[in-house]
């Protein structure tokens, strides 16, 4: 097992920071973001210093009914050797569903989504996480997931379900407290229980973030301070295992430097008085057992993908909620994908909500509610203008035409001219579509 030390979230944001700040042993990277054949400088220069980068990758959706895609697989195995890194993590998650299994379109959530703990889904979810170890040049963790309901007739624990997914595949945990603790407030399970049921000795690393609450439900923002609840919670880890690595996420909202490092010293306490609890108790033996993968008969992943397809469909396409959800939940929970999809195609096409002024963000809910995703963020920032220039929209002439000139830019197979004749070209056409 990888000793990772003490580490934070890369974030370009934050780049120059985690360069200066003293005590990081390692840094952990979206792998989406990252490309492996033009690496960021800041990565770069941390790797010459001999700090450790891991890859995380948040798109492969191993808890999907369908088989993981290879070239998703394939990008993560490259980001793994451009980085040098000793693992790459996932999560325990699907991210999309529909298409051929249900023979229906295809649904992208933007957001990881439970899966439910039965034994459909943990074979399912134990022959896709064998199908990516075969395809990674590294060993691979997977990450339990912070969620905002649960799925009825649930068969076991969450502490059950990764002790089994452990011990059936010999993959390895990343166990993120602060999703703990969010299951604990959203769905009242004991952090404590889930803890005790884990196999420890599969653990690769730890995460730590903050959240908030509002109206009883917790929220998993990574834009607040760790909160003394995920504090106790990994001190409690610590009292039962010396965790390998343990790193603090912040995806925005980012605080100056100087409380990053603050913030890191408290998890760094959390961990030293865990430390001296277990060093003052018995020691407890290990669980063990050996790696048995049985494959899902197509059958149970036909079950599985029907009820995912069913479910993300409620989330993103206004369809009836499944029988047994929670509704209300439901609700809280598609308001928070719709309101996440319109932050992201916010970033990813900065230019639409300068174009759209005040107007973007409710122009853009209210096509999310009758237009789910199909593809990524930058495709649907697509699909969103030109959804308004077929209705005519913006109302401001000089904003539509603007609007028209963007989505012409990017839509095509590849980029426009930049000749000077070109833009002038264009230019005038500007002007001929303000008349």
């Amino acid at each position: 097992m990888v000793r990772l030390g003490t580490g934070i979230g890369w974030r370009p944001e934050i780049a120059d920071a985690v360069e200066r700040m003293p005590g990081i042993d390692w840094v952990e990277t979206v792998a989406e973001n990252v490309c492996p054949g033009h690496l960021p400088e800041s990565l770069l220069r941390l790797r010459e210093r001999g700090v450790t980068v891991v890859p995380h990758g948040v798109s492969l959706g191993l808890g999907g009914a369908e088989r993981p895609d290879e070239g998703r697989l394939t990008a993560l195995a490259e980001r793994a050797r451009a980085l040098g890194s000793p693992l790459v993590t996932e999560h325990i998650a699907f991210v999309r569903a529909g298409g051929e299994l249900t023979a229906s379109p295809r649904l992208e959530a933007g957001h990881l989504l439970p899966v439910p703990r039965t034994r459909d889904a943990l074979d399912v979810l134990c022959e896709n996480v064998r199908i990516a170890q075969d395809a990674l040049p590294v060993p691979l963790a997977v990450e339990n997931i912070a969620a905002l309901f649960s799925w009825p007739g649930e068969e076991m624990t969450e502490g059950q379900f990764l002790y089994e997914l452990a011990d059936r595949t010999g993959v390895r945990l990343l166990i993120d407290v602060a999703n703990l603790h969010t299951n604990h407030v959203n769905r009242g399970e004991d952090p404590a229980k889930a803890l005790a049921e884990l196999p420890l000795e599969a653990i690769a690393y730890v995460h730590v973030a903050g959240g908030f609450e509002r109206d009883g439900v917790w929220h998993d923002s990574h834009a607040h301070p760790v909160p003394r609840p995920v504090l106790d919670i990994l001190t409690d880890l610590a009292s039962r295992v010396s965790p390998p690595g343990v790193l603090l996420e912040r995806d925005e909202n980012f605080p100056e430097p100087a409380e990053l490092e603050r913030e890191l010293d408290t998890v760094r306490e959390a961990l030293a008085t865990g430390g001296a609890r277990r060093a003052a108790a018995p020691a407890e033996p290990a669980r063990t057992g050996s790696p048995v993968v049985a494959g899902a008969p197509a059958p149970v992943r036909e079950r599985l993908a029907l009820a995912q397809t069913a479910l993300l469909s409620a989330l993103v396409a206004g369809t009836p909620a499944p029988e047994g959800f929670d509704r209300v939940r439901l609700g809280v929970q598609a308001r928070a994908l719709a309101g996440k999809r319109a932050d992201v195609v916010a970033k990813v096409a900065p230019e639409l909500p300068v174009i759209l002024g005040d107007g973007y963000r409710p122009a853009f809910l209210a096509y999310a509610q009758r237009h789910p995703m199909t593809g990524g963020y930058r495709r649907d920032a697509l699909d969103f203008a030109g959804h308004l220039l077929d209705e005519g929209r913006p109302a401001d002439a000089d904003a539509r035409a603007e609007l028209r000139e963007w989505w012409l830019e990017r839509s095509g197979p590849k980029p426009r001219s930049r000749r000077p004749a070109v833009r002038l070209a264009r230019a005038t056409r500007r002007v001929l579509l303000r008349r």
